[in-house]
């Protein structure tokens, strides 16, 4: 039992790091002019979810990410390569998008995001099983959050 709980701490705080540092990244970007006078999606939730949506993807993300490592071993270069692209992919975006204003690159790292966390869903469906849930609003999270990016590039 100490084993998982030393995973999920691990995965937990690199999951949080990854949400503070693209923070700081962000520059101050969703209260900014800049953003607030792009035309956005229609769909575009309150500030607030944001918050909500990524600490509980983030513990969850923790949860998969622990899980996933009991099917292989914890080291693997597979799964730490895939877990740190998602990771500066995660983080990188926040600086594309919210402080250099490139959101078309914004959109590229963010589709590539969407892609690499569609790969962990269905890729190890069958290793997970059930907890393949704990990924999934992962996944719905960033088909809701490349449609934004990808209306304000269209829009703007």
């Amino acid at each position: 039992m100490f084993k998982p709980i030393i995973r999920f701490f691990i995965f937990l705080v690199a999951n949080f790091l990854a949400l503070y540092i693209g923070t700081l990244l962000m520059n101050d970007g969703p209260q900014t002019s800049w953003y607030q006078n792009l035309n956005k999606a229609p769909w575009t939730p309150p500030g607030w979810v944001f918050g909500a949506a990524w600490t509980t993807i983030m513990v969850l993300f923790a949860l998969y990410m622990t899980k996933l490592s009991f099917q292989f071993y914890l080291f693997d270069k597979k799964l730490i390569l895939l877990y740190s692209l998602q990771w500066v992919l995660n983080v990188s975006w926040n600086l594309f998008f919210f402080n250099k204003h490139l959101t078309a690159i914004g959109l590229v790292i963010i589709t590539l995001l969407w892609l690499l966390i569609g790969y962990f869903t269905f890729k190890f469906k069958k290793d997970l099983s059930y907890n393949t849930l704990f990924i999934l609003p992962y996944l719905i999270w960033m088909t809701i959050a490349t449609s934004l990016n990808a209306y304000v590039v269209l829009y703007n």
